[in-house]
């Protein structure tokens, strides 16, 4: 039997991924009016009139090896979920359920824990390397009390179950803080949950650990040295730009530089910095925080998002006034940001005038080390992307209980620094948006570029890297 088990797809929806999890048996072969399926079961006649009753059909099975199955479980149906455990709150009380749920997420280096509730359950998700992964269920008649559990610690009114409600909490166990924000929203079926945990400390994050390589490392931290100017992040949500930006600020973070930031919300506690939340419901946007920053004094201004032209054009103000800003936008590369500045109003002059640093940056999940598998590159594969040299071998993603069944396991940051220079301000100062020629003269080590790198060392799968690898 081939070891890699290569089930079409017809054959392999003939069960659920629960079921296949479940039963741990794989389907092979399609004979006549019965499936084959392989099992390692020592009891196959018993599972064979199960899965016959359960299935509705002519059952046939044959013996394999567990790590067989096991493997081909895990690629052909791969679920987050098949590691999730019972939670019993019968026995205890629902503030106790909370603290465990997220000292358990803060274990496993979870952002979000979900609070769900369905037809005749509930279940808790937490957010792992970007992906949700169920970690409990529970009965739908518990899902009341531990919602209330959060409302009440998050000053929330537990009698309106109509309306969207956001707010925060702390919880304190073992003398382990952790600041959450929340966010409640009505479904068809009850109150799903969101749990934030931020406030964490800032203390391990480091400019040269983050992904950059040498070359881009030096261009960045020459922009941020310089006593003024603007320093941009763009990407995504999710792209770990927040994280750039606080080891940005660390390094930074000196006696003889007074630092201030907003943000929305406030994700890593920084002794040193003075750190104010957003609050657009009283009129405490980024625009109006700006305003009263330059009357503080400021050597560096941190804001948590450029969303709109008035926050652009008091971030390009503060710059000129003597002030290094630091901020992110939603574009899809280093020079898009100066690009996505014009379109909000900002004269090209101005930007020339401002920016020292534009980058780009993306989070890509590395495979898992325990379950990745290595397979010949097709020239199938040319046909969804192009690669001038592509690889002779890639690894793809299968999954085990060390990676909770999702095939990776951890994530890296990938970046596009772009140091501003004589040239480019020139390129600027015309309005040009595409600067391709003259980057790729410079030598500008482009995300696609880093992607494939990760690719052809065989620490992340093309699925992975495709939609960065395809946009350039």
């Amino acid at each position: 039997m081939n070891e890699l088990l290569d089930i079409p797809a017809g054959l392999r929806n003939v069960l659920t991924a629960e079921q296949a999890w479940h039963y741990r048996v794989v389907p092979v072969e399609r004979a006549g009016n019965e499936v084959v399926f392989l099992c390692a079961t020592a009891t196959p006649d018993t599972l064979r009139i199960e899965l016959e009753v359960v299935l509705g059909m002519g059952i046939r099975l044959e013996p394999a090896a567990s790590d067989l199955i096991e493997r081909a479980l895990g690629r052909h149906y791969r679920r987050t979920g098949n590691d999730s455990k019972r939670l019993d709150l019968g026995a205890r009380a629902a503030e106790h359920v909370l603290q465990d749920l997220v000292h358990e997420a803060r274990e496993l280096g979870s952002s979000d824990v979900h609070l769900e509730v369905f037809v005749d359950h509930g279940r808790v998700r937490i957010r792992l390397d970007g992906l949700l992964v169920e970690r409990h269920r529970y009965a739908r008649t518990d899902h009341p009390a531990l919602v209330n559990r959060v409302k009440v610690q998050a000053g929330m009114d537990i009698s309106e179950k109509r309306l969207p409600q956001d707010g925060r909490m702390v919880l304190d166990k073992g003398g382990s803080r952790t600041d959450i924000r929340v966010s409640v929203l009505p479904t068809l079926h009850g109150e799903k949950v969101v749990l934030r945990l931020l406030g964490q400390d800032a203390g391990h994050l480091r400019l040269d650990a983050l992904g950059m390589d040498a070359h881009q490392l030096d261009d960045y931290q020459r922009g941020v040295r310089m006593p003024h100017g603007l320093v941009l992040i763009s990407g995504p949500t999710g792209s770990g730009k927040t994280t750039t930006l606080y080891a940005t600020l660390k390094e930074l973070n000196e006696t003889r530089r007074n630092i201030l930031t907003v943000e929305d919300p406030i994700e890593y506690t920084l002794e040193g910095i003075n750190q104010v939340q957003l609050r657009e419901h009283i009129g405490l946007t980024f625009a109006q925080a700006l305003r009263t920053f330059l009357r503080q004094d400021p050597d560096v201004i941190m804001l948590g998002e450029i969303r709109d032209a008035e926050t652009a054009q008091m971030a390009v103000r503060a710059a000129l006034t003597g002030h290094l800003v630091l901020s992110t936008i939603h574009t899809n590369s280093a020079w898009g940001t100066v690009s996505r500045l014009m379109d909000m109003g900002v004269p090209p002059f101005l930007l020339a005038a401002t920016v020292n640093t534009s980058v780009a940056q993306r989070l890509v999940r590395l495979l898992c080390p325990h379950c990745a598998r290595q397979e010949a590159w097709s020239p199938a594969l040319d046909r969804h992307i192009h690669l001038s040299a592509p690889p002779a071998h890639h690894r793809v993603a299968v999954g085990c209980p060390q990676c909770h069944y999702t095939g990776y396991k951890g994530r890296h940051a990938v970046y596009e620094v772009v140091a501003m220079d004589s040239a480019l301000n020139d390129l600027l100062r015309s309005g040009t948006t595409d600067a391709t020629a003259e980057l790729e003269r410079k030598g500008i080590r482009t995300l696609a570029r880093s992607a494939y790198e990760l690719l052809a060392e065989g620490r992340t799968s093309l699925d992975e890297v495709h939609p960065i690898l395809s946009a350039h």
